[in-house]
């Protein structure tokens, strides 16, 4: 069960000078892209919270120095996507996702990269992932609102080792199509496999929410931080 799962630490490397240094201890900044719509906090609030400088931010000499990347996103993808051009952050959002830079895109953030969405026709998302976003089949019900396992199709360290580590807490009623079968790094099961993650090299996107996702979600995220970023 979600409230019975374990934290694990990890260890790397020490980050690179890049980072910022207090005595013995690391620091790495993280850019939270603030396009001023949905819950932005709570993701930021998480990783400050493992131990990241993690800040939102609507400046894009920010976003390109920080040590990783986060795009949230939570309600219509249309509602979102026009928040972002308002806010004139499409391109840095782009660049950053295509860069070296650790990007980790949650629940919308993660169907804002790809090309479109049946939620909002004639809406072009980011981009960045080659597939559109559709509906879940008619046969479930939606959204998913619950806690549901993911079921990884390799071996993406920072998704989680053993089986209680990927218990994470979903709300969505549509999911990714990508193109490119490969890039999908875990699914779920509701009616058939749905993509719950995608990763290209130094993206990863996940449709569920870890900062909602308790012990298991926090854990993923100081995976991330630890792994990618260099923490």
């Amino acid at each position: 069960m979600p409230y019975a799962l374990k934290v694990v630490e990890f260890l790397r490397p020490k980050a690179s000078c890049d980072s910022a240094h207090d005595g013995d201890s690391i620091v790495v900044n993280i850019a939270v892209i603030d396009y001023g719509i949905g819950n932005l906090h709570s993701a930021s609030n998480a990783l400050n919270s493992l131990g990241a400088d993690s800040r939102l931010t609507n400046d894009p000499a920010t976003i390109r120095a920080a040590d990783g990347v986060v795009l949230p996103g939570v309600g219509n993808f249309g509602a979102c996507m026009t928040a972002l051009r308002e806010a004139e952050l499409e391109e840095e959002t782009v660049a950053a996702a295509l860069s070296d830079t650790p990007f980790l895109g949650i629940c919308v953030g993660m169907q804002m990269l790809f090309d479109s969405s049946e939620e909002s026709p004639g809406i072009a998302g980011l981009g960045v992932m080659n597939g559109a976003i559709k509906y879940l089949p008619t046969t479930v019900k939606r959204p998913q609102m619950q806690w549901n396992q993911l079921e990884s199709l390799g071996s993406d360290l920072v998704l989680g080792a053993e089986p209680d580590d990927r218990w994470m807490y979903f709300v969505h009623s549509l999911s990714a199509h990508p193109v490119d079968s490969s890039v999908i790094a875990a699914t779920v099961q509701y009616g058939g496999p749905v993509v719950a993650a995608v990763r290209t090299t130094r993206l990863l996107a996940v449709q569920f929410h870890p900062e909602k996702s308790g012990v298991a979600g926090l854990a993923l995220l100081r995976r991330w931080l630890n792994l990618e970023v260099g923490l």
